[in-house]
């Protein structure tokens, strides 16, 4: 078994349900498909990845998805919010006996294989590592053992969430990663050429 473990948390895409604040320029109907596509790209970038992946969905496991069976663990997020939900993940995978554990969530236009790859090596040096995200939060994090207060006392969602999550390991190994964009609001995707099929309709 590979010591290494890469959660993905994911939302089960449903019309209205993802990506509210990209809708709200965007419409529900564009917003789905723009998540629909960032999701196919997170698979081809995780799938070959020589680590072992769990999925954890937001509502319901579903069966026959983009998420090969053969590749992913299928689980279900369990946690009032998105702290507790990532918290419980890190703890089951650890009691499992993973050493490494990194989670991502699955809207990450620019992130690839080989970033995930390079994470992964950080754990030689390091005891966490962590991806900033542009907006002041993070689109990564590992770490090999679980440390609650990193997952409680969050603005979740806001911009002081990075800060607020350094200063909870600023006397530990920390090996930070470039710094990368997620996709939540029209701003994020307006000048990136992949998303422009989806955005034909706006009217700047």
């Amino acid at each position: 078994m590979s010591k290494n473990l890469l959660l993905i948390l994911t939302r089960n895409p449903e019309l209205g349900k993802c990506k509210t604040r990209l809708a709200a320029k965007v419409g529900d109907k564009s917003a789905l498909d723009i998540y629909k596509f960032l999701l196919d790209h997170t698979v081809s970038f995780t799938k070959n990845l020589k680590v072992e992946k769990w999925v954890y969905y937001s509502e319901s496991i579903w069966e026959n998805d983009i998420w090969d069976n053969k590749v992913y663990q299928k689980k279900l997020q369990k946690g009032k919010d998105l702290g507790e939900r990532m918290m419980n993940a890190f703890r089951e995978g650890f009691q499992a006996g993973f050493e490494n554990i990194i989670v991502i969530g699955s809207d990450m236009f620019h992130l690839n294989q080989s970033d995930l790859e390079e994470a992964f090596s950080k754990f030689k040096d390091h005891n966490y590592v962590v991806g900033p995200a542009e907006d002041g939060g993070y689109y990564l994090l590992g770490m090999k053992s679980i440390k609650t207060e990193l997952f409680q006392n969050k603005n979740w969602g806001t911009d002081t969430v990075l800060q607020d999550t350094l200063s909870d390991i600023k006397n530990e190994k920390v090996a930070l990663m470039d710094e990368k964009n997620d996709v939540d609001y029209y701003k994020d995707i307006k000048d990136v050429k992949a998303f422009a099929p989806f955005l034909k309709h706006i009217q700047e």
